[in-house]
C-alpha cells in the first residue's frame, strides 16, 4: 500500500474511476468526482488537515454508498483506518431517505475524529452546492429544509474543528439567506 501522497493520488484515481458516470444533481451536471476533490480542498485549504487518512476518507466517503465499492475493498486497498472512516460517513441506502436523515444527526456526536472531519466538509461543500448551483428541481422550501438539517448534523460535531465550524456557519448563513429570500444564487468557485 502506498504512503502519504501516493497513497492520496491513489484514492484519487480510484474514487474517479468509481464515480465516472456519475453526475451532480446541479443544473450543469457537473461530474460527481468534483464533489470529493472539493472537500479534499476544504480539508487542506480551510481547515489546516494535512492527515492523508482524512484526507484519503473523504476523496473516498460516497463510493461505498453510491457505487458498488465494498467496506472490504477499500480496506484490502486504502487500510482499516480509512475504510474505517468511510464506513463511519456511509448512510445505509437500504433504509428509508428520512431514517437515514436522521441517523445522521444521531450519530454525529458518537464519529470519530477523522469522520467529524470528513462530515464537516462534506456538509460545507453540500451547503455551497446547494446555495450557488441547487439541483433545478428543488423548491425553496427544499433548500431551507436541507439547510435546517445540515445544521442538526453540524450541531453534534460542535468542538471538532473551529475553523471550519465558522465556516460552516457562515455558509449556513449566507445560504439560507439565499434560500429564503429566494434570490439567484451566484455561482462561486471556492
Amino acid at each position: 500500500m502506498p504512503t502519504a501522497m501516493p497513497l492520496f493520488i491513489e484514492a484519487l484515481a480510484f474514487a474517479a474511476d468509481k464515480h465516472r458516470d456519475h453526475r451532480r444533481k446541479n443544473a450543469a451536471a457537473s461530474p460527481y468526482i468534483n464533489h470529493p476533490i472539493a472537500l479534499a480542498h476544504v480539508l487542506i485549504g480551510e481547515g489546516g488537515i494535512a492527515e492523508t487518512p482524512v484526507l484519503c476518507a473523504a476523496i473516498l466517503h460516497d463510493t461505498v454508498e453510491d457505487t458498488q465499492t465494498t467496506f472490504a475493498e477499500l480496506e484490502e486497498r486504502f487500510g482499516a483506518e480509512i475504510a474505517g472512516i468511510v464506513r463511519e460517513v456511509t448512510d445505509d441506502k437500504e433504509l428509508p431517505k428520512s431514517r437515514r436523515k436522521e441517523l445522521q444527526v444521531e450519530h454525529a456526536p458518537h464519529l470519530s475524529r477523522g469522520a467529524r472531519l470528513v462530515k464537516l466538509a462534506d456538509k460545507i461543500c453540500n451547503l455551497r452546492d446547494v446555495a450557488d448551483d441547487p439541483p433545478a428541481s428543488w423548491s425553496r422550501e427544499r433548500r431551507v429544509e436541507y439547510f435546517e438539517w445540515a445544521r442538526r448534523v453540524i450541531d453534534g460535531l460542535r468542538g471538532t474543528h473551529p475553523a471550519l465550524e465558522a465556516t460552516f456557519d457562515a455558509v449556513y448563513r449566507r445560504g439560507l439567506s439565499l434560500a429564503e429570500t429566494s434570490a439567484a444564487p451566484v455561482k462561486t468557485y471556492h
